[in-house]
């Protein structure tokens, strides 16, 4: 599965209990594809000697602040931008 910017995009909230890249604040929260960065080696895999491969697509996913923090009092405009691998994104 591939996504393009302007998709809506929910991050997985499933356990992981070793090194992963995706930071816990966004996991279970709808964002969405603002562009994608091209396709790496894995470094949930490569940081346990695998080789990574095969090579995953790494997105740029904007999420409002009011999605992320209870009581955000900022802007409903503001945004923050999280580096997610495909893996990790499913269809909002």
């Amino acid at each position: 599965m591939s996504f393009r910017p302007g998709d809506r995009v929910r991050v997985a909230r499933r356990p992981h209990d070793r090194h992963h890249r995706t930071p816990a604040y966004v996991k279970g929260k709808t964002g969405t594809v603002e562009r994608m960065h091209g396709s790496f080696t894995n470094p949930e895999t490569r940081a346990y000697g695998a080789d990574g491969l095969p090579a995953a697509c790494l997105y740029l996913v904007g999420f409002a602040q009011g999605e992320l923090w209870d009581g955000y009092r900022g802007s409903a405009a503001d945004r923050l931008y999280v580096d997610v691998f495909e893996h990790w994104l499913e269809k909002a």
